[in-house]
């Protein structure tokens, strides 16, 4: 089959790769027919290259039709169009029944000391080949795979994968009280969604964003935007009373603009030998915290910051004396995909698509031109904000 492939720092092609095939009586086969290239992809393609072997199949927002079950597989039938979770999960374990899928006991990457895996993910979650190819392999087929009608297009679902829950989950974890604000930092594929989830719920949201285009497209759906700067907190204040919004959603993560010493410290542990570089990565801070540091700035006393962006350094430096005292409280991690599907698939399959699910998708090509997609949507260029592939 052809799939897209990990070659090196920025390099990603399309190869021939064996067929994926039934290695446990629990797995599915699926023929993908949509996947998306997502934020945290862009980590693998710069940040977390010492990670990553040549030839890793990469893409975790996957959806398709059943191409063949295991034996022991009950849930699902040839033919079934189902959405695949970016994390693997068992369904059974302790983690599992308390609804933190992405903890899963069955899962875990403990040679890491890591969460659940998660496909086209690196080493650091398993090194299981991803979804941005033809067909991919499913583990634990009877729980993972969410099962969808044939009518509707896959826009309205793909996103189902990571990118609608993960924003889901992180304003569920702000905490947000009734009639309150919610400023979201980042207006990528996942702050839209936070964004457009919190106005859904009832709130007030402002969202924090350089790029004029994603602001536009957030303002479609009624959300508030303000172009980012060093001001950023003073001018929060002053659009809450003087205090800061209720909750604020950090949707950016280790990549931020405008760090340079976060960036250069990325850049030098690139240049080392991956087993170097992993622990520079593991020992040092490697973060661009700029983002990060400015919700907590911009939250009021009392409230809460729910960090939904990728972070992957071991030793960041955060400011201790400001979370004490102003009584911060952080949530975040990993997206519990199954946690949140019986809340988002009635408001997908909405008619009137009050997620706007349809309203993200800027750029739909072929699996062929997945490498100077993931070009274009880390410049940012194009107006890009969200990718489809198609194989």
């Amino acid at each position: 089959m052809r799939a897209l492939t990990w070659q090196g720092k920025r390099s990603v092609s399309v190869e021939e790769v064996p067929d994926p095939i039934i290695q446990e009586p629990t797995d599915a086969i699926i023929k993908i027919t949509s996947t998306a290239i997502c934020g945290s992809d862009l980590h693998l393609y710069e940040v977390l290259g010492p990670y990553m072997s040549k030839g890793d199949v990469l893409g975790h927002e996957s959806m398709g039709i059943v191409q063949e079950v295991g034996s022991a597989v009950t849930n699902l039938s040839v033919g079934d169009r189902v959405v695949i979770p970016f994390n693997i999960a068992c369904g059974t374990c302790l983690m599992c029944s308390l609804n933190l899928q992405s903890q899963c006991e069955t899962t875990q990457v403990r040679e890491n000391g890591l969460g659940a895996r998660i496909f086209g993910y690196s080493e650091l979650y398993g090194s299981v080949p991803g979804g941005q190819a033809e067909y991919l392999r499913v583990p634990f087929a009877d729980y993972g795979p969410i099962k969808v009608g044939h009518d509707l297009p896959d826009v309205r679902y793909l996103y189902l994968s990571d990118i609608v829950p993960t924003a889901w989950q992180g304003v569920q974890y702000a905490g947000v009280p009734d009639g309150g604000t919610l400023a979201v930092f980042g207006l990528g594929p996942v702050g839209q969604f936070a964004a457009r989830a919190g106005k859904h719920l009832g709130y007030r949201v402002i969202g924090i964003e350089p790029v004029p285009e994603r602001r536009a497209m957030a303002e479609r759906h009624g959300v508030e935007t303000l172009d980012y700067s060093d001001t950023i907190g003073d001018e929060l204040r002053e659009m809450t009373e003087g205090r800061g919004a209720n909750s604020v959603l950090d949707a950016v993560g280790m990549e931020a603009h405008g760090s340079p010493v976060g960036a250069f410290a990325q850049q030098a542990a690139g240049l080392l030998p991956d087993p170097l570089a992993q622990k520079a990565i593991e020992k040092v801070g490697v973060d661009r915290l700029n983002v990060l540091h400015a919700c907590i700035d911009a939250v009021r006393r009392g409230g809460t910051v729910s960090v939904s962006g990728v972070y992957g350094g071991m030793a960041d430096p955060m400011p201790m004396l400001t979370l004490f005292d102003k009584q911060i409280q952080l949530r975040m991690g990993q997206c519990n995909v199954k946690r949140w599907i019986d809340d988002l698939l009635p408001l997908v399959e909405d008619p009137s698509d009050p997620l706007g699910v349809t309203d993200l998708m800027t750029h739909e090509v072929s699996l062929d031109e997945a490498p100077e997609a993931y070009e274009v949507f880390q410049k940012k260029q194009d107006n890009c904000i969200k990718v489809v592939l198609k194989p």
